[in-house]
């Protein structure tokens, strides 16, 4: 359901127009070019980021048409942590790439083959490579944030809070940091120590989480004053992930002293809308703060 409203959200971004490019004059002693960068406008698919017992993890990678090194947009999907994949962002993801931004989509392993913490650590090891891989990607390795939503939203606001010491960085690329620039999260599970009204959303806390210390998995556990500006989106007629779970959030990182931004959906459900279309704001004005979000703390 959720995803419905990133489909919603890629319609609206308008299509950036390539800046022309003069033409080069001859002179009397020709420099040498540097290497072009080969793949402007392109998408590669199921992009091996790490491998974690012996099983590839896969990412998809969005390039912009023109420009670089780009900032980034890591964007982890949902589905409750049991479902869901990193395709059904494409949309959306193109929509960025017009932006002027390199767009990640990113899938991790998901209950019952995995319990937490493996998703945040699949996570964290996606941010690393990306930092590995700068300069094959073109992407600028200090200006990376990451999007999601539902459970995503869980993981990117795991992602924004914690650090070294969470004991989450294993594996690949160690010599790389996982923490990221800035988060937007769309209705994300904050404080798992709360019950959910949702009996689905309830079960998954519960097995999702392995029966493990709900605080230890809840990312308002672990906000300190050096995590990075926080954009949080939640509709007050969620009926899955309940509104108090995105406020809980915001006034944990307001009294830290992190730069935090709670935009609430008036009658807005799980998916940001409502089905008469009373919503406030609109899907469209939502894809406007989110640009100037990350205009503001990536550009």
């Amino acid at each position: 359901m959720i995803a419905s409203a990133f489909l919603l959200l890629s319609c609206s971004f308008e299509r950036a127009i390539p800046t022309p490019t003069s033409t080069p004059q001859p002179t009397d002693t020709p420099t040498p070019s540097p290497i072009p960068f080969q793949r402007y406008g392109e998408t590669l698919t199921d992009v091996t980021y790490c491998t974690v017992d012996n099983l590839s993890q896969k990412m998809d990678v969005y390039f912009p048409e023109s420009g670089g090194p780009w900032p980034v947009l890591a964007y982890v999907h949902g589905g409750a942590w049991i479902r869901g994949d990193k395709s059904e962002t494409a949309g959306f993801a193109r929509g960025m790439t017009a932006q002027g931004y390199l767009v990640v989509s990113i899938n991790y392993r998901l209950y019952p083959s995995a319990k937490f913490p493996d998703m945040i650590e699949d996570v964290k090891c996606a941010i690393r490579s990306l930092r590995a891989h700068a300069s094959e990607y073109n992407l600028d390795p200090n200006r990376i944030a990451a999007i999601g939503a539902s459970s995503g939203g869980h993981l990117v606001s795991l992602l924004g809070t914690s650090d070294e010491s969470a004991g989450w960085d294993l594996g690949e690329y160690l010599d790389q940091s996982s923490r990221v620039q800035a988060v937007v999260a769309m209705a994300p599970p904050t404080d798992l120590t709360r019950e959910f009204p949702n009996a689905d959303m309830e079960l998954m806390r519960h097995v999702g989480t392995g029966q493990v210390n709900f605080a230890e998995a809840s990312p308002i556990t672990y906000v300190t004053v050096d995590d990075p500006p926080f954009l949080l989106i939640h509709g007050t007629r969620d009926a899955v992930v309940p509104y108090e779970q995105s406020r809980l959030m915001y006034d944990r990182l307001v009294q830290t002293n992190v730069p935090a931004q709670l935009v609430t959906v008036q009658n807005g459900d799980h998916a940001l809308i409502a089905p008469d279309g009373s919503a406030t704001p609109t899907l469209g004005e939502i894809n406007q703060i989110i640009l100037d979000f990350l205009a503001k703390y990536l550009k």
